[in-house]
């Protein structure tokens, strides 16, 4: 049903380059064919091999070099007037405003990208943008708003036979059944996905999708050491593809499975860990996600209560500010788990 994954983002003589190239061959090849363009004078060559080298720069998480790169890719894009390549630049832009926690600006240039594309005639673009889009509004908290329109990209990309969509889609909606407690329904499309992505050479998706059945044999099961040996395998796969975003989520979550099991110290190492790798890439979701954890474990490590409060009250403006709902009533359930909320109260 589903034919091998595939990068649709390399473009043009990169073509050759595969889902599961590692990003630093990506952004040697890509910076090699971008030079090579430019000094041919090809503006739409230019800017397909600087899409390449914009997404090897944002999956490394170097923020600065990426937003460089998918500005001058447009602009080339525009100079060669190719709707479908000004099209994958705004992706690029959006998916990497999402990552710098820039909400509103991702989801304008995504939009922008998704009429681009469909005014182009170019549907996978169309499609990816669209999934940006559904992606924003997920990690927001706004499930109602954008659940319909996973269900609806699923479906596009089953009929499609697009294994790289396919598998993107499953997490996004697993998540969601996840975070709203329907842990067998969430299981099951990660393991779905997984399976998928495994058939089709996806690596990238298939560690993604163990770390979501990670999550789920830890909170549903209580199987530590299950859930342990499901984000090593998925740790190779990240360190192998350098995928540094990926890497410090799974590091994040290996920090939730020890908290959960109520190793705390090695907990509090994880999530310290996970915190300095997403301040190095400037990605504040994940950096409020692994503070949340490390404040949680220094409190069960006998932190004064006050302390704790402050920080988590800290924490919830600054999730505030993102427009990270659910992530911010993550807090609230911490002030309740450490018996907080008379603190909040005082303090208001």
């Amino acid at each position: 049903m589903y034919g091998k994954a595939f990068a649709p983002e390399y473009q043009g003589s990169l073509t050759t380059l595969s889902v599961n190239s590692s990003l630093v061959e990506v952004l040697a090849a890509g910076t090699e064919q971008l030079r090579a363009a430019e000094r041919g004078g090809s503006p739409g060559e230019a800017a397909r091999a600087g899409l390449a080298v914009a997404e090897a720069h944002r999956r490394l998480g170097q923020v600065a070099e990426a937003d460089r790169e998918w500005k001058a890719s447009y602009r080339a894009a525009r100079a060669a007037g190719d709707l479908g390549a000004m099209a994958w630049a705004l992706w690029s832009g959006g998916t990497l405003a999402r990552q710098r926690g820039a909400l509103a600006l991702a989801w304008r240039l995504l939009g922008l990208a998704a009429d681009l594309g469909e005014r182009g005639g170019d549907i996978v673009v169309r499609g990816y943008s669209l999934a940006g889009m559904a992606e924003t509004g997920r990690i927001q908290g706004d499930y109602d708003a954008v659940g319909a329109l996973h269900e609806q990209l699923l479906a596009e990309a089953r009929k499609r036979g697009e294994a790289r969509h396919t598998v993107w889609a499953l997490e996004g909606i697993a998540q969601m059944h996840r975070n709203t407690g329907s842990y067998d329904s969430a299981y099951a499309m990660f393991e779905e996905a997984a399976e998928i992505a495994g058939k089709a050479e996806d690596r990238r998706g298939h560690a993604w999708a163990l770390r979501g059945m990670a999550d789920i044999v830890s909170v549903r099961d209580g199987n530590v050491e299950r859930a342990l040996e499901l984000l090593s395998e998925a740790e190779l796969t990240c360190r192998e593809m350098n995928l540094v975003s990926a890497l410090a989520y799974n590091h994040k979550m290996r920090g939730n499975v020890l908290y959960r099991a109520g190793r705390y110290e090695a907990a509090r190492a994880m999530y310290q860990r996970a915190l300095d790798e997403f301040r190095e890439m400037s990605e504040p979701r994940g950096e409020g996600l692994a503070r949340l954890g490390l404040i949680k474990s220094l409190a069960r490590l006998g932190r004064d209560r006050a302390e704790t409060a402050d920080d988590l009250s800290e924490l919830a403006g600054v999730l505030e500010r993102i427009g990270l709902r659910h992530a911010r009533r993550m807090v609230d359930r911490a002030r309740e788990e450490f018996g907080l909320t008379e603190v909040l109260e005082v303090a208001l």
